[in-house]
């Protein structure tokens, strides 16, 4: 990663996001409401847990047929990918209650996912919010050699087979969480002195991720071992596809925000100076889609609302739907993009055509 300052304008000519900050918590503060969640968001949370972990402790005590079992991981699989939307995520950005306590609690059930609360939290929150869509500081732009994310990234011949054989890559995600990328992320991470907050101890921080690793494993590999009576490869291939079918739920959800056509990837200047302020950029890099589907809405935990998320990520995204109507105002007011697709299926079809164009040999690099 280059370790060019960046750095956004302070001054806003504007004022766009201090009028469109005024406008938000007056909306709070009109209708009496808390930014942070509410029983909403605390029933989601006991719904997507149930649908996480009842089929685990079905699987360890009903002594079900291969077949059900089999089905069973894919449904935890989906409640793996929505307790990370709905509850970790909303954890880790301070935004699921007012209490501290509540927030790191929730935020922790990230290593029931396989994650680690440091890693995720240099990664999304500083790296991606601050930096976003900004080549070689966005850690979510960067997929090594293997896929191309930004027209600013070197390109290989594969790259011309990619929008083919991303999707099978992206159910990878939380697998290698559990398997590498921790272990990766964290010694880069921490010899960069990157945090969220105070910089935690090595010696903590190692230690958290070795403990939290080896729980990982005994809770989802050693116990299925000692009370299952299943072959050992029938337990790792479900415990691949729980994490295959929630890698492919996590990878496409963020996918569809900033890997799209509609979605800009600005460079700083050679001093590193952006152009935009950080909420001015936000706009230009960040897409919504499929906002009137209460599903969608629902299931992902807000992640279709980015830009509203980018804007005030400190917001609970049970909130999202009624502050996208003062955002979507106030950018078109002062002549700014709100982009958004309407439905899923459009943000799908979009991303996969602009991997398709991303795939493309550079015309400075035909020969």
């Amino acid at each position: 990663m280059n370790r060019t300052t960046v750095r956004f304008p302070r001054k806003d000519p504007s004022q766009f996001f201090k009028t469109l900050n005024k406008r938000v918590n007056e909306y709070f503060k009109e209708n009496q409401i808390k930014k942070t969640g509410n029983w909403r968001l605390h029933l989601k949370t006991f719904i997507m847990f149930a649908i996480f972990l009842t089929p685990y402790f079905s699987i360890l005590t009903l002594g079900l047929p291969n077949w059900a079992n089999l089905l069973l991981t894919i449904v935890m699989g989906v409640g793996m990918a929505g307790v990370g939307m709905n509850v970790m995520h909303d954890g880790n950005h301070g935004a699921y209650s007012n209490k501290k306590w509540v927030n790191k609690l929730m935020g922790s059930s990230i290593y029931i996912l396989a994650g680690n609360v440091y890693n995720w939290q240099v990664q999304h929150n500083v790296l991606h919010h601050t930096y976003t869509n900004i080549h070689e500081h966005d850690e979510d732009m960067d997929a090594g050699r293997i896929l191309r994310f930004s027209k600013h990234a070197k390109w290989h011949r594969h790259h011309k087979f990619q929008h083919y054989y991303s999707v099978f890559l992206y159910g990878l995600l939380t697998f290698n969480w559990a398997i590498t990328t921790d272990f990766l992320q964290m010694y880069r991470y921490m010899k960069r002195k990157l945090s969220y907050g105070k910089l935690p101890s090595p010696v903590q921080n190692w230690s958290t991720l070795v403990i939290t690793k080896t729980l990982y494993i005994t809770i989802w590999i050693v116990l299925p071992l000692v009370f299952v009576d299943i072959a050992w490869w029938k337990i790792l291939l479900g415990f691949f596809i729980m994490h295959y079918v929630a890698g492919v739920i996590l990878s496409v959800v963020f996918q569809l925000a900033h890997i799209v056509d509609e979605a800009e990837t600005p460079l700083p200047d050679d001093s590193g100076n952006m152009k935009n302020t950080w909420a001015i950029h936000q706009l230009f890099t960040t897409v919504n889609f499929s906002t009137k589907n209460r599903i969608v809405n629902w299931f992902t935990g807000g992640l279709n609302h980015q830009v509203e998320h980018h804007i005030f990520p400190n917001i609970s995204h049970i909130h999202y739907t009624k502050i996208s109507k003062i955002v979507k105002e106030t950018a078109r007011e002062f002549n700014l993009p709100y982009n958004e697709y309407k439905t899923t299926r459009k943000a799908i079809i979009s991303h996969f055509k602009h991997l398709k164009e991303l795939g493309k040999r550079p015309a400075l690099q035909l020969q």
